[in-house]
């Protein structure tokens, strides 16, 4: 039995809570995951999962071998790279999951930098505004907007994500211009809901100390931002969105900022990664790469310049 791979094995299936999961993420036969942890568990003459039909749950001893064997495979990574190329020029394959928007008009046009710099690095990118389970769903790290309550997750704060109200001129020309947060009642609005609860987000705004947040109606709800700022587009109503989604839109025309004079809060943007895991060399210079991006982007970067582009509008 090579121990070191049972134990990785052992590490899969506790924090996967499944044996089938497990497999599917080693890219094994369910029977050899089997197998291994049977045999590690004859090799130790401790029980170190309990097993029913339904689920798998972790004994005492075995929650007590998981953390060896997590600092003992974090030591033996260490170990190699130090001794390996990896460490100058990390390989191998990395699964990154970020939101649709960020990787469609932030990440994705900067990837080529970053693979010139590390051309041994295969991205797997998950482009989705859905929470993934980093652990469940095999992913290394995840960019994340919004305050973070999972305490099995590292965060480093990486940036700010600002928004805008706006609409598009049809919109306004048919509805007229709002001058105030409170005259939304009477428009329609476009709203976005959480693809985690299903709670339709309410919309915020705050100037001289006065803050008011309100829930708006609308004939639409979505939970895609690519999606959400084509409603708006369409003319389906007013929409609040992230501002790097909509700045070429509100240069052209196509969009028109409303309300400029009022703020929304900022959204914080967060690389995360499993705390009971080893940050391999692919990953360290990810999270070094990602910071820097956002550390370079005028509308990202921490304390980034709120948008300031003003409606020009026809009396309507």
């Amino acid at each position: 039995m090579n121990k070191l791979q049972a134990m990785e094995v052992f590490i899969q299936v506790v924090d996967c809570g499944s044996f089938t999961k497990a497999a599917e993420m080693l890219n094994l036969p369910k029977a050899t995951v089997s197998t291994l942890v049977q045999t590690l568990e004859s090799t130790l003459s401790v029980k170190l999962l309990h097993r029913t039909t339904r689920q798998v749950m972790i004994t005492s001893d075995g929650a007590a071998y998981y953390e060896r064997c997590v600092q003992i495979l974090s030591d033996v990574r260490d170990a190699e790279e130090s001794l390996s190329r990896h460490r100058l020029s990390p390989s191998g394959r990395l699964r990154v999951d970020t939101p649709t928007g960020l990787a469609t008009e932030i990440l994705i046009p900067a990837l080529p930098a970053f693979f010139e710099r590390y051309p041994d690095i295969t991205l797997e990118l998950g482009s989705t505004d859905r929470p993934v389970d980093l652990v469940e769903e095999g992913v290394d790290c995840a960019v994340r907007g919004g305050e973070l309550i999972d305490p099995n997750l590292i965060a480093r704060r990486i940036g700010v994500i600002n928004f805008v109200t706006c609409a598009s001129p049809a919109y306004l020309e048919r509805h007229g211009v709002p001058e105030h947060p409170r005259d939304l009642v009477r428009h329609r609005c476009v709203n976005y809901f959480s693809a985690k609860t299903g709670k339709v987000y309410k919309w915020d705004f705050t100037r001289d100390g006065e803050r008011i947040e309100v829930d708006l109606p609308g004939a639409i709800a979505l939970n895609d931002s690519t999606a959400y700022v084509q409603a708006g587009l369409a003319g389906l109503g007013v929409i609040m969105m992230t501002d790097y989604l909509l700045v070429e839109h509100l240069k052209t025309g196509r969009m028109v900022q409303i309300l400029p004079e009022w703020s929304i809060d900022q959204l914080p943007v967060h690389i995360v990664y499993p705390q009971n895991r080893h940050l391999s060399a692919k990953v360290r210079v990810f999270v070094e790469w990602i910071s820097e991006l956002f550390a370079g982007h005028p509308n990202l970067r921490l304390q980034a310049p709120r948008l300031a582009v003003q409606p020009e509008l026809e009396t309507v």
